[in-house]
């Protein structure tokens, strides 16, 4: 039976790829025959045999839902317009009526939009009767329309689908709740990088069970395994199906050729990066890391750093440190962070566009955070990191992870403390203290995925495959040094050059 369940799942893949082909060759040829093609188009069945996928190809687009991941800020609000311009253009090209093509930040007022499940509620009342897919993609996600839409033709659109590119972990980690311990790889979970999809089905399931049972968890920390997690509910869902044409490879890599998504080739370049005397950088230490964890920022990535301050509750001239008087805690930090965010204001520090709030165990690649900021406006309250969320379900608020490394412009900072907002006490958590005044002020969190909360052993090594990461975070059973040589020292990856290490940091 075995033999028989892999000659079942070759042949299944060998027809697929036999489709593709067929449908790739004779959509160039798509002119001469489409008034053929509208004529079989009545009589074919659009899931039986290699022909059905041709001619399917124009229905099966009206019946896809595209979401695209997009956020509010103005920089990825641009992105997404963008993507959705293409998307458009190229529907009109195969069809006369496009598909639907929606950006996910504009779909309601709610916080915790970006996290998908809240979601399903709507997706499932707007579209549950006239659609057949929701295929949801990141703002870097390109898509060939018509072969993707001859993929998903190769489903039967009646039936429960979880679709996408599979990533798995190889150890269990933190980021994931140690989540299958004894076999963590067993559990597939998506690359939204690559796109997913959800059939109507699904969603319509989906959206019943969220408006009957609340959503259970309280903290959102990776969206992908999160939603892996809830579709498969214990066993009771589907599994994550591979799509091989769901990709990550570069969009101009010769081995896209049939992919029906691929990556931008550069999706953070955006001109000249920002100039070292734009930023300035705080780091949060205390008196018993001054000998084990500052070491390592010295020898590493402390040199990109113009203007840097060590912030601590022991004032040490050898590194040097400056204590702010607000004593040291075991957890939570508030007090600290609070305290740095005014003297970033002050006239104690040079003028720069830019605050970056790291602990002392973050390893941070600035040229290539410099490049990143490129992108964005610093006349605007921006608040850049890796985004968590904390009650998302309930009304709660997203806030950015404190470890990989949190960046505000000035106008954010000049906004947080005018608005009164504080600690309710020096050991309360700093980041999420923020994300709650954030969400008050109305004012978004913006997430990149090039900046970690955790250790590169963390994350799905097909993950960070396609990525050119900013920051990771922790010291826990690894060499550091190593860590940062591997991982985040310049080299071939990086384009952020522009003299960077032309001028020497100055340490005030």
């Amino acid at each position: 039976s075995r033999d028989t369940d892999k000659t079942k799942t070759l042949l299944n893949n060998f027809k697929r790829i036999l489709s593709l082909i067929f449908v790739f060759f004779l959509i160039h040829l798509k002119d001469k025959i489409q008034d053929f093609a509208n004529f079989f188009n009545k009589v074919i069945d659009c899931h039986d045999g290699f022909l059905s996928i041709l001619f399917c190809v124009s229905s099966d687009l009206r019946e896809i839902v595209f979401i695209i991941q997009s956020q509010s800020n103005t920089f990825h609000v641009r992105q997404a317009e963008r993507q959705k311009a293409d998307l458009l253009k190229q529907a009109h090209s195969l069809v006369e009526e496009p598909p639907v093509v929606l950006l996910l930040h504009t779909l309601s007022h709610n916080e915790g939009d970006w996290s998908i499940l809240p979601l399903l509620p709507h997706l499932s009342q707007s579209f549950g009767k006239n659609s057949s897919w929701i295929v949801f993609l990141e703002e870097e996600t390109d898509v060939k329309m018509n072969t993707l839409a001859g993929v998903l033709a190769t489903f039967d659109r009646n039936k429960e689908w979880f679709l996408g590119k599979h990533l798995h972990d190889e150890d269990s980690t933190i980021i994931h709740h140690y989540a299958f311990a004894e076999n963590p790889s067993i559990f597939k979970y998506p690359d939204f990088s690559a796109g997913w999809a959800l059939s109507i089905p699904l969603v319509v399931r989906l959206g019943n069970k969220v408006k009957q049972e609340p959503l259970k968890s309280d903290f959102t920390i990776d969206l992908k395994h999160e939603v892996a997690l809830y579709i498969w509910d214990n066993g009771k869902g589907p599994n994550l199906t591979a799509v091989p044409e769901l990709c990550t490879e570069p969009k101009d890599s010769p081995q896209a050729l049939l992919c029906a998504t691929t990556l931008s080739n550069h999706p953070t370049q955006c001109g000249k990066p920002v100039n070292k005397d734009d930023i300035f950088v705080a780091v949060k230490t205390c008196k018993k890391f001054h000998t084990e964890r500052v070491p390592v920022i010295k020898k590493t990535w402390e040199k990109e750093a113009l203007y840097l301050e060590y912030y601590s509750d022991y004032a040490d001239p050898s590194i040097p440190t400056i204590n702010l008087g607000v004593p040291n805690t075991e957890r939570g930090h508030c007090g600290k962070t609070f305290a740095i965010l005014q003297r970033f204001l002050s006239s104690a520090v040079p003028d720069t566009k830019w605050l970056v709030i790291v602990d002392d165990d973050t390893l941070i690649n600035l040229p290539r955070l410099r490049a990143l900021l490129g992108c964005y406006d610093p006349s605007e309250p921006v608040c850049l990191g890796e985004r968590y969320g904390y009650g998302l379900s309930q009304g709660g608020y997203s806030y950015i992870t404190g470890g990989g490394g949190m960046v505000f412009s000035r106008e954010a900072v000049l906004q947080l403390l005018d608005s009164g907002c504080k600690c309710y006490s020096n050991d309360a958590p700093d980041d999420m203290v923020l994300g709650m005044c954030l969400n008050a002020l109305n004012l978004p969190v913006t997430h990149s995925p090039l900046f970690h909360q955790a250790r590169p052993e963390d994350y799905s090594k097909d993950f960070l495959a396609h990525q050119v990461p900013i920051s990771f975070h922790k010291h826990w059973n690894i060499d550091p040094v190593a860590v940062f040589n591997k991982w985040l020292k310049e080299d071939f990856r990086s384009n952020a050059s522009d003299g960077l290490n032309k001028r020497t940091k100055t340490e005030l």
